[in-house]
């Protein structure tokens, strides 16, 4: 209700960062290796690391993704989902509702002793299904007492390859879906924000998993 058009994305940083501490918490991005901001907002072709700013102000048709980390007590979450501000063209709608899906697509072949390359796999099939493309690059990370751990996930591998998933593992699976093509740059001037080559639009979804005895549970969604 509070992310709408008119608002800056530095009231939802401000929103963020107070409620974290409020709840015990400390925001995970604030310092993390010079990141300067509670929060990653990320808007339209921004792909992610998108830094906050009172002169960034939401617009009519956007579409923002939130990525929330917190520590607490010592432990690390990690999760983030998009926003559709007012009347965004279907197409972008679309191409959020696939960045969504694929997520429980990756998530039927998350089980002990399969490998990360099957997930991967499943994301990348359904993404190109329907004429979209994953982000190569930047991928999912474990989780748990560092804010980034082994093993690095990749939604563009194939089945069979990558790390053994082992009950007690935990890790992100949020893959970047481009409406272009799958090529991306770094902002040369904050050295953070990673924009679409193509400049058309990106939307990811975040959910952080613990890998069972029997299957899985999404810890942070």
């Amino acid at each position: 209700e509070h992310i709408k058009a008119g608002i800056s994305t530095e009231e939802i940083n401000s929103w963020v960062n107070d409620i974290t501490y409020k709840m015990g918490g400390v925001p995970a991005p604030l310092n993390y290796e010079g990141f300067p901001k509670s929060v990653c907002t990320s808007i339209n072709n921004e792909v992610c690391h998108g830094i906050p700013s009172k002169d960034i102000i939401l617009k009519d048709g956007d579409i923002v993704n939130v990525d929330v980390s917190t520590n607490l007590n010592g432990y690390y979450s990690d999760s983030s989902r998009m926003f559709c501000i007012g009347n965004v063209s279907e197409e972008n709608k679309a191409l959020v509702k696939a960045a969504k899906d694929c997520i429980y697509e990756g998530l039927k072949q998350v089980k002990p002793w399969g490998f990360l390359g099957d997930m991967g796999q499943a994301v990348n099939d359904f993404i190109k299904s329907k004429g979209y493309s994953v982000v190569r690059e930047v991928g999912g990370h474990g989780i748990g007492l560092e804010f980034h751990e082994d093993p690095w996930v990749s939604y563009v591998s194939k089945k069979g390859t990558e790390m053994l998933m082992v009950p007690g593992m935990i890790f992100t699976i949020e893959p970047m879906i481009n409406m272009g093509d799958a090529d991306i740059y770094v902002d040369e001037e904050n050295g953070w924000t990673i924009y679409t080559r193509d400049g058309k639009p990106s939307a990811q979804w975040e959910i952080q998993v613990l890998v069972t005895d029997d299957g899985y549970e999404i810890i942070s969604y």
